[in-house]
């Protein structure tokens, strides 16, 4: 009774609009009114999940995020992409996939990500005529590669859920993220065929002279994440240390090299950061309490009865997993379909054989596809507000680049454990 209500409420409130972490406390006080204890009985469950100190990352990338977005950060990393493919037709595009990509390894977040490249690259992409719906749903389709892409926030959130090595949980996506890329430019390629009045951006002459000055320009943008990524995988930081660095190193190069902020701006930017880190926290403390509490009430070991009484063949236990996650995914952001999957997906994806760090590379990409699939989709919504695009516009292209991009890479990393596995063994292999 306790599992089935739970989702009922949690389903009904979300379809509804309400706040995630409103429609957990909701859970909650059903929990408390049906159960053998009372609400202040759940509560040090919570208060000692969020007080891990892996969990601290989240709020110091969060913030090192706000400051790249605000501080301009982002703009020499487009316009050295630029420089090297916007002559081509379907260049600028491209460049976007790939600001979309770096960007995304420095702020582990998609709507950070959306929010920056969008708000850069779409006036760009309108002035050389790309067609608009297209170019919007392209960079929405890009953004959630700041899950894919290390650091991620929802991967530190795994290796804490899943007492998994963090590090190995960064790795386990890159290979994926690069398919996703791949195939996002060339589904993109092949839909502007027919768009022959597209202007491409002129190549400077001479090249490398140009190329130097903008890779002088773009470097300080650039070391941000080889200094983390360098420094947590040479075993010098932990990725809480390594968060904590990129807030320090970020800050001077907004203010003083890039001058995109100033020590008031940096102020309400830590300040609007502050807030989504409540409303992050709020949410975590919330699902832990009721993921917790449906472990507690056998909902592991349930959901693996109802997926064995379907069927016992591996592939269509994952091909299920899949779809749940998805639809999981639809129904809420990234870090609280994680912190609600994990606990109960995982133990049915071992028992077919699923590594832990391979499954972290699955609910990272299926997590990611979701938060772009209709009717929901968060980011379809956020990005039509960034590009200024109606979703009506986005919606077709966005159909198109699920199917063709998202799906295979789903698939193919789901079903071909080695492309999670091959860099975590290689270069984290005891």
């Amino acid at each position: 009774m306790i599992i089935t209500g739970s989702l009922i409420i949690v389903c009904v409130m979300l379809l509804l609009g309400v706040s995630v972490y409103v429609a957990f406390g909701s859970v909650l006080i059903f929990i408390a009114m049906v159960g053998d204890q009372s609400i202040s009985g759940y509560l040090p469950t919570g208060s000692t999940g969020i007080r891990s100190l892996v969990l601290l990352a989240i709020p110091l990338f969060m913030i090192a995020g706000g400051i790249m977005e605000k501080g301009r950060i982002a703009a020499p990393l487009v316009s050295l992409a630029e420089m090297f493919i916007g002559h081509i037709k379907g260049g600028l595009s491209a460049a976007a996939v790939l600001a979309c990509g770096v960007f995304g390894s420095i702020s582990g977040s998609a709507n950070a990500t959306l929010t920056c490249i969008g708000g850069i690259m779409m006036p760009h992409l309108k002035k050389a005529n790309y067609p608009r719906g297209q170019s919007a749903a392209l960079i929405v389709s890009a953004s959630p590669l700041g899950l894919l892409i290390p650091p991620s926030s929802s991967h530190i959130l795994y290796g804490w859920v899943a007492q998994q090595h963090v590090l190995k949980c960064f790795l386990s996506t890159v290979i994926p993220a690069i398919i996703l890329i791949t195939l996002l430019i060339i589904t993109n390629q092949i839909m502007l065929r027919k768009h022959n009045d597209i202007q491409l951006t002129e190549r400077p002459n001479p090249f490398m002279p140009a190329l130097m000055g903008q890779g002088r320009l773009a470097g300080p943008a650039l070391m941000m994440p080889i200094i983390i990524l360098g420094g947590i995988y040479g075993g010098i930081m932990t990725p809480t240390e390594a968060a904590g660095i990129a807030v320090v190193y970020a800050i001077p190069v907004a203010i003083y090299f890039y001058k995109g902020l100033t020590w008031k701006t940096l102020a309400q930017t830590i300040q609007r950061s502050g807030v989504t880190i409540g409303v992050v926290m709020a949410m975590i403390f919330m699902v832990l309490i009721v993921s917790d509490n449906l472990i507690a009430q056998g909902a592991p070991q349930i959901a693996k009865d109802m997926v064995y009484s379907v069927s016992d063949n591996p592939i269509v236990i994952l091909l299920m997993i899949n779809v749940v996650m998805i639809l999981i995914g639809m129904l809420m952001d990234d870090i609280s379909g994680l912190l609600l999957a994990t606990p109960i997906l995982l133990p049915i994806a071992q028992s077919v054989g699923m590594d832990p760090i391979h499954f972290a590379a699955v609910i990272g990409v299926n997590l990611g596809m979701a938060n772009i699939t209709p009717p929901t989709a968060p980011l379809l919504y956020l990005g039509a507000q960034v590009c200024e695009t109606p979703v009506a516009k986005m919606l077709w292209p966005t159909l198109v680049f699920i199917v063709f991009a998202w799906l295979p890479t789903l698939m193919l990393t789901t079903f071909i454990p080695e492309l999670a596995l091959f860099l975590p063994d290689l270069l984290l292999s005891k």
